[in-house]
C-alpha cells in the first residue's frame, strides 16, 4: 500500500525551515527566524484575560458549525467600522484560521477538475491545498512589470486560454508584501463576476498596509467570498481561529462541509477573538513596529546584496533576488542559516519555475531581533 496520489504535493518548505531552526535552537543554537510569518508580539492582553476567565468560569464546548453569534457580529461590525459595509452576521463562518477557510471555500465552491487561477510567487499554501482536493492550480507568473501584481489583463488572458472556475486574489500579497491597487481590484472583481469566475480574496493582511489604503473585494461586489483570519495584524497565531464571508449561495454548503471536517473553530479561541477588537491601538502600536522593520530592510538589503526588492506595501514580508554569484535560494538560504544562524525561506516556495532567485524574508520579529539577524548576515555571509 501507498499514500494517495492526492498527498503528493510540495513540502511547505517555510516550515520545513522552521522545523530545523527549532531543531537547531534544541541543540542549543541561537537561531533567529526570519522564515515564518508569525507575530512576535503575544494575543493582547484584552483577548487573553477573556480567555482566562472561561477556562476559570464557563464551560468549553462545541459551537455552531458557522461560530458563536457574538463573534460572527462583532465581525459583521467590523466591516461597517472598517469599510463601511452593510453585512449580515448569517454570511460570515468562523473558522479553524484561515488554512480551514481555504479548505472550505474551495470545497464548497469548485469540482474535481476546476480550474482556479493564482499568482507566482504566491502562498504556496493556495497549491498545495487545490492539488490535494482534486483541483488544478493556473499559475499566472506576476512581476516588475506590473509590481507583482494580479491583473484584470492577466484574468483575461488565462481565462480565454481555458477556462478559469475561480480565481484567488491576495491583498497585501504573500511573499511580496504588495497591494492590488483598488480600481485593479474593481477590474478583476467586475471581470470576475461577468465571466462567471468565483472569486475569491485573501484579505488576511488587511491592518497591516504602509501608505495605501486596503480596500476589501465586498466594496465592489457581495459574489466574492473572503478569506480572513486573526493570526497576522490581531497577533492570534497560534489560536487557529479565522473567518469567511460568503455570498448567500454557498453559505449553508460551507456550514454543511463544516460540520463534518471541523464540527466548529475552538470555543476558547473565538471568545479570544470576539474580545480581541478592543485591542487596536495596542496591535496599531505592534503595526508601527513593522514599519521600523520595513524601513530597515529597505536601507540595508541593498547593501547586503539583495537586488529585485518587490513594492512592501503590506503584510511584513521582504521578497528578494539573492545576491550576485549565487544560483541556488535553496542552497543560499541553508547556508544562511548554517553559517549565520538565520532562517530565511528559499523563493521556491512560493514560484516553482522562478524562486530560485529570491528569498523571502519575514520582519514580524521585533527590531532588535532583526537588527542582529542582519548583521549577523553581513558578518558570516557565505558569499
Amino acid at each position: 500500500m501507498t499514500a494517495s496520489r492526492r498527498s503528493d504535493i510540495d513540502p511547505f518548505r517555510a516550515m520545513d525551515v522552521l522545523a530545523e531552526a527549532n531543531r537547531m535552537i534544541a541543540q542549543g543554537d541561537s537561531v533567529l527566524s526570519l522564515a515564518v510569518g508569525q507575530p512576535a508580539a503575544p494575543a493582547p492582553a484584552v483577548a487573553r484575560a477573556a480567555a482566562r476567565h472561561m477556562l476559570e468560569h464557563g464551560r468549553i464546548a462545541y459551537t455552531d458549525a458557522l461560530g458563536r453569534r457574538d463573534l460572527r457580529e462583532r465581525i459583521a461590525r467590523h466591516y461597517s467600522e472598517a469599510y463601511d459595509q452593510s453585512l449580515a452576521a448569517d454570511r460570515i463562518m468562523v473558522t479553524t484560521g484561515s488554512s480551514a477557510g481555504f479548505n472550505l471555500a474551495f470545497l464548497a465552491a469548485f469540482d474535481p477538475g476546476d480550474r482556479i487561477a493564482i499568482a507566482a510567487p504566491g502562498y504556496p499554501a493556495y497549491r498545495n491545498i487545490l492539488r490535494a482536493l482534486g483541483l488544478i492550480p493556473v499559475e499566472i507568473e506576476v512581476d516588475r512589470s506590473t509590481e507583482y501584481v494580479l491583473t484584470a489583463e492577466h484574468l483575461r488572458s488565462a481565462h480565454e486560454a481555458g477556462s478559469i472556475a475561480g480565481v484567488l486574489v491576495a491583498s497585501p500579497a504573500n511573499p511580496t508584501g504588495t497591494m492590488t491597487p483598488r480600481e485593479e481590484l474593481r477590474r478583476l472583481v467586475e471581470y470576475a463576476d461577468a465571466q462567471g469566475i468565483r472569486f475569491i480574496s485573501d484579505e488576511i493582511y488587511h491592518g497591516l498596509a504602509y501608505g495605501k489604503a486596503e480596500a476589501t473585494a465586498l466594496e465592489f461586489s457581495q459574489r466574492p467570498i473572503v478569506v480572513n483570519s486573526f493570526s497576522k495584524y490581531y497577533c492570534m497565531t497560534g489560536w487557529r481561529i479565522g473567518w469567511l464571508v460568503l455570498p448567500p449561495d454557498l453559505t449553508r454548503a460551507a456550514e454543511r462541509i463544516g460540520q463534518s471536517l471541523y464540527i466548529s473553530a475552538p470555543e476558547l479561541s473565538q471568545v479570544a477573538a470576539t474580545a480581541v477588537f478592543d485591542a487596536r491601538d495596542k496591535l496599531d502600536r505592534v503595526r508601527d513596529g513593522y514599519v521600523h522593520n520595513r524601513d530597515l530592510l529597505i536601507d540595508r538589503l541593498p547593501a547586503l546584496g539583495f537586488r529585485d526588492i518587490a513594492p512592501i506595501d503590506g503584510a511584513f514580508y521582504a521578497y528578494a533576488a539573492i545576491p550576485e554569484g549565487e544560483t541556488s535560494s535553496t542552497a543560499f538560504a541553508r547556508a544562511i542559516l548554517e553559517n549565520c544562524h538565520v532562517a530565511i525561506t528559499p523563493g521556491t516556495d512560493f514560484d516553482p519555475r522562478r524562486g530560485e532567485r529570491f528569498v523571502r524574508l519575514s520582519y514580524a520579529c521585533d527590531n532588535a531581533t532583526l537588527s542582529e539577524a542582519l548583521d549577523r548576515i553581513a558578518a558570516n555571509s557565505p558569499r
